[in-house]
């Protein structure tokens, strides 16, 4: 039996991902390597167009067209029916995007409930458990308000505690802070590092932002469609 310690959260081997615009394939990912070890923040850098979203939406399962290898918590997600992967991307990871997709009709709290409830856990746990995640963020008293009563930092940081909710392995965070002002994205993104770190968790974060990147644990470079 393998050491969850030792076994990456998220391993990719030779990913590759294109594109075809009429008579012209675009090669987005070209070969693709990564290893993300348990409680390691991993910040992906690189610019606009270069194909952060293409990899991070591989990494999440969330569509097909891939060629190589993605491996999550040592389970090889390539040969898995579309109830497995579902399955898989459940229980094991969060996602936090740059625009906080909130219900609207929600509060805060039953923002962060419900996606708890649809994993199986009673509403009182998942209520005590929306309470603990929003206050740790400095949404105490925020509780109750939807989105459209919330600030942009602050609808951020629920979108945040939404992703942990369900304790994933791994987040991954597609630009999180890139729709807030500089000094509040420096604020949440500071917020979401230490509940990440205080959860345990691993995150993959996409960022074109050297300046946040420096505050992760490690930085790697997608760069011609392969990872530096």
């Amino acid at each position: 039996m393998s050491d969850p310690v030792s076994t990456p959260v998220a391993a990719l081997t030779d990913l590759r991902r294109s594109f075809t615009q009429g008579t012209t394939t675009i090669e987005v990912l070209r070969g693709a390597n990564l290893k993300i070890m348990p409680g390691e923040i991993v910040a992906l850098l690189g610019p606009s167009g270069s194909g952060k979203s293409t990899l991070l939406q591989a990494v999440g399962l969330l569509e097909g067209g891939f060629s190589g290898q993605i491996e999550i918590g040592g389970v090889g997600a390539s040969a898995l029916g579309a109830t497995e992967r579902t399955a898989l991307r459940r229980e094991n990871l969060g996602f936090v995007y740059q625009f906080h997709h909130l219900l609207p009709d929600f509060n805060a709290r039953e923002n962060v409930v419900m996606p708890q409830m649809i994993a199986g856990l009673s509403q009182g746990e998942a209520d005590g458990r929306a309470v603990e995640l929003l206050s740790s963020l400095g949404l105490s008293e925020r509780l109750n308000h939807r989105p459209s009563e919330l600030s942009g930092g602050e609808q951020q940081r629920v979108a945040v505690a939404r992703a942990l909710a369900n304790r994933p392995r791994l987040v991954l965070a597609d630009e999180p802070t890139g729709n807030l002002d500089e000094s509040t994205s420096e604020r949440v993104l500071d917020q979401f590092l230490a509940l990440v770190r205080g959860e345990g968790s691993a995150a993959l974060v996409a960022t074109h932002n050297e300046r946040l990147a420096a505050k992760m644990d490690r930085i790697v470079r997608l760069h011609d469609g392969v990872l530096e």
